[in-house]
C-alpha cells in the first residue's frame, strides 16, 4: 500500500492516514471506485491499531472521499462529495490559515507564500 506513517511526527496516525488518502485522490493515484485495503489489512501492513485505521476511515467516509458497501469493502468515491461552495471554504479556511501562519513564521512574503501554493496547485493540474 502507498501508505506510510511516522509516530514520531506528533500529528496522530488516523489523520496522517485521511491526509495521504486525500492527496493520492488529489495526484490520481487513487481513482473513483478504486478498492481500499480493509481495515485489518492496512492495520497489519502499518503495524498500527485497526482502531486507528477504523476512524481514519470513518472521518474519510463522512467527508466524502470514500465510501463503505457493507459486506462489499471500501471504495474511493464516485467524485468530489456534494457541498455546497459555502461548505467546502469553511471547512479549506482553517488549513488556509495555517499556511498562512507557517509562512509568516519562517518570515516568507506574501508573494513567496502564494507561489509555493501555485506551485502545488500546478502540480497536481490546478489552474492558477
Amino acid at each position: 500500500m502507498f501508505l506510510h506513517v511516522n509516530p514520531s511526527t506528533g500529528l496522530p496516525i488516523y489523520l496522517q492516514i485521511q491526509a495521504q488518502v486525500k492527496q493520492a485522490v488529489a495526484a490520481g493515484a487513487l481513482r473513483a471506485g478504486d478498492a481500499m485495503p480493509s481495515v485489518r489489512k492496512l492495520a497489519s501492513d502499518l503495524r498500527i491499531n485497526p482502531n486507528t485505521v477504523a476512524r481514519a476511515y470513518l472521518e474519510l467516509e463522512r467527508e466524502g472521499v470514500i465510501a463503505a458497501v457493507p459486506g462489499g469493502g471500501t471504495f474511493v468515491a464516485d467524485g468530489p462529495p456534494g457541498l455546497l461552495k459555502a461548505e467546502r471554504v469553511r471547512r479549506f479556511r482553517p488549513l488556509a490559515r495555517q499556511v498562512a501562519v507557517e509562512g509568516r513564521q519562517l518570515r516568507l512574503s506574501r508573494d513567496e507564500i502564494v507561489q509555493l501554493v501555485d506551485e502545488e496547485l500546478k502540480a497536481f493540474g490546478g489552474k492558477s
